[in-house]
């Protein structure tokens, strides 16, 4: 029998592989075939998109190259992907002790983050242009408090 220290362990060990490549949560979770088709499409929409030159770009400051480098057709997929194999791992991974209305944080997020591809051309902060990276993340966070705080309120808990 798994203690709750494990199953802790191994939720946190599949929700980061998850966060640094999608389908890695799977892979981990022995779906070897959910893991394959994950990391495939991570891998078509990341060069369909141009995205890892658009982090480039980002992480240099030079939001306006991300802009142009960037398909946001095929980038718009991104987040939904991303989220949901975030999702799918830690559910997978948590069995059956799962906390109520627990997919509402990475729902959100996905929600969020496509809203900020969408925007991300012409969104500007205090004077300062985004980009396609850095709004999407942003409001991928957001989407994450957002359905924290949703799912607590449903449950009935405090998320304090």
């Amino acid at each position: 029998m798994t203690s709750k220290k494990q199953l802790n362990d191994k939720r946190i060990e599949v929700i980061l592989w998850s966060i640094a490549f999608p389908g890695f949560g799977q892979l981990l979770n022995k779906q070897y075939f959910k893991g394959a088709i994950l990391l495939f499409l991570e891998f078509l929409i990341n060069i369909k998109s141009n995205l890892n030159l658009a982090i480039i770009s980002s992480f240099r400051g030079e939001a306006a190259s991300a802009i142009t480098i960037v398909d946001p057709q095929w980038l718009m997929f991104y987040p939904c992907l991303y989220t949901y194999a975030i999702w799918d791992a830690y559910r997978d991974a948590a069995g059956e002790r799962r906390r109520p209305f627990a997919y509402l944080p990475l729902v959100f997020a996905a929600y969020l983050g496509t809203i900020g591809v969408i925007y991300a051309a012409n969104f500007e902060f205090m004077g300062t242009l985004l980009g396609p990276i850095w709004l999407p993340i942003i409001l991928l966070m957001i989407g994450v408090g957002l359905g924290l705080t949703f799912m607590f309120l449903l449950a009935g808990k405090s998320p304090v």
